[in-house]
């Protein structure tokens, strides 16, 4: 059974997201800030977090900081319409996705399935390379690590199979909808934009000159590739 945290400090909500997980089998932690979240994050087993933003205490944002300092577990913040400027620099500092208020529940469903079955290693298909190698960046499928010059990356979920798309079919060109349909599996809910912030996060944390990439390379109209450097 998968834990799942709901941080909301509405509590009607985190209440509502309890029923709608609980009917999947879901077992769910509630907190209503972000301190009240960490807590249990380091003392529980929890595979997902649903992180509001606004929140007394301790916001989503500042919560979400110190979850990354300790886990890379996925995390899908729930945002008001109004917050668009927190939507990406949550994505910028680690969240692997948002959902809009009011959210539609088989959304929320689907979005967690999608995560959850990434970050717990489930899939079928052709057998693959457990190990690329792309000048100095190595990932290894088994231990689900990457290298950078043989220093530990630290990635999340999202970054982690955006990178392993992009490394097992280098030179190819992914459009933006082609790396979300592919790596999010569910239909788009979301924007495509969404993307475009976890490839300059994954820029910034592979690439020594992240402006000027070695690896990970832009084609203006069309999409991103893996260069071999």
């Amino acid at each position: 059974m998968y834990n799942i945290l709901v941080c909301d400090d509405e509590k009607y909500i985190v209440s509502a997201l309890k029923i709608y997980l609980s009917s999947e089998n879901y077992n769910i932690y509630e907190a209503y800030n972000g301190k009240e979240a960490l807590k249990i994050i380091k003392s529980n087993d929890i595979h997902l977090v649903l992180l509001d933003i606004m929140m007394p205490e301790m916001d989503g944002l500042s919560a979400l900081v110190k979850i990354r300092e300790i886990n890379n577990i996925p995390i899908i913040l729930l945002t008001a319409k109004g917050e668009d400027t927190d939507k990406i620099l949550g994505l910028n500092i680690g969240a692997d996705d948002y959902i809009t208020k009011p959210f539609n529940p088989m959304e929320v469903l689907a979005r967690v399935k999608s995560q959850l079955r990434r970050y717990m290693l489930l899939g079928s298909g052709a057998i693959r390379p457990q190990n690329l190698c792309i000048g100095g960046i190595e990932l290894d499928d088994r231990s689900k690590t990457v290298t950078r010059d043989g220093d530990m990356v630290s990635l999340t979920p999202t970054e982690y199979d955006i990178l392993k798309l992009l490394m097992e079919n280098p030179g190819v060109v992914f459009s933006p909808k082609e790396i979300y349909n592919r790596v999010w599996n569910d239909a788009s809910f979301g924007s495509e934009s969404t993307v475009a912030v976890h490839i300059r996060h994954l820029r910034e944390k592979l690439e020594i000159n992240p402006s000027e990439p070695r690896y990970l390379k832009v084609v203006w109209g069309q999409g991103y590739k893996m260069e071999r450097g």
